[in-house]
């Protein structure tokens, strides 16, 4: 198991699903946990109720990552209610999903702002505290549809493969201050966004999958614990695709 004793964590979007079993798995290795949510006060508290009744420490922190401000107090009340700031998981993301010919200039910039935008604005706010201590690591949440693509997801496709890019440029510009910066791809999950396809889509979406199955959150979380911790001291710029093969790249 990775050991994250006396680090702290800040976790985007982590009330539910992937980002909530991250926030869970980080606090198992050691870690004090800044559970940030968007809307769902209730679904986050539940999240640090579970952590803190294990033993762990954490705190829920409401923040909308899209808002610059908003990312930037969100870093500085992690670190002054957990004592500092060692990982940052860029987990915070939306679907708006319609054919490109439909999709409204809403749709495209809600997409956007929250799941590349969020990514820049928490990372901006949180590199200005890990520069200082010349460590941390920083793991941005992308997918298997930002390698990919896939029809009726343009918008989460550009905003996705921002992320590759952005992780890539972001881990040459910090590796000489001691900070890590990698980016997981998650293909499908067992999560609510997947409990809802269909089952044609579900059953089409299995046959390209070279391992049979979807995946559960714990197979991203196990993989976002290795990359925070120093058994992943000498690995930045890279995506790791969670996937069971589907996107061999």
């Amino acid at each position: 198991m990775p050991d994250l004793s006396n680090k702290v964590a800040l976790v985007t979007g982590a009330s539910r699903g992937i980002g909530a079993a991250i926030a869970a798995r980080l606090a198992s290795c050691g870690a004090a946990v800044a559970v940030n949510y968007a809307g769902s006060a209730a679904a986050a508290d539940s999240v640090v109720e579970a952590i803190t009744s294990s033993g762990g420490r954490a705190i829920s922190l409401q923040a909308d990552v899209s808002d610059a401000n908003a990312a930037a107090g969100l870093v500085e009340v992690s670190i002054a209610e957990l004592g500092g700031l060692d990982i940052v998981i860029n987990n915070a993301g939306i679907t708006r999903d319609s054919l490109l010919m439909r999709m409204s200039d809403a749709d495209w910039s809600a997409v956007i702002d929250t799941n590349l935008t969020g990514v820049f604005n928490v990372t901006r706010a949180a590199t200005r505290h890990l520069v200082k201590q010349r460590s941390g690591s920083i793991v941005n949440i992308t997918s298997v549809v930002g390698l990919l693509g896939n029809a009726g997801q343009t918008n989460y496709a550009a905003a996705k493969a921002g992320v590759v890019g952005f992780t890539k440029a972001a881990a040459r510009e910090l590796a000489s201050r001691g900070i890590r910066v990698n980016a997981l791809a998650p293909g499908f999950i067992e999560t609510d966004m997947t409990a809802a396809l269909p089952d044609n889509v579900r059953s089409a979406t299995v046959g390209q999958i070279a391992l049979g199955h979807f995946g559960v959150p714990a197979d991203v979380a196990n993989a976002a614990a290795f990359l925070a911790s120093e058994e992943a001291r000498y690995i930045t710029g890279q995506v790791l695709a969670v996937d069971g093969g589907m996107a061999f790249t």
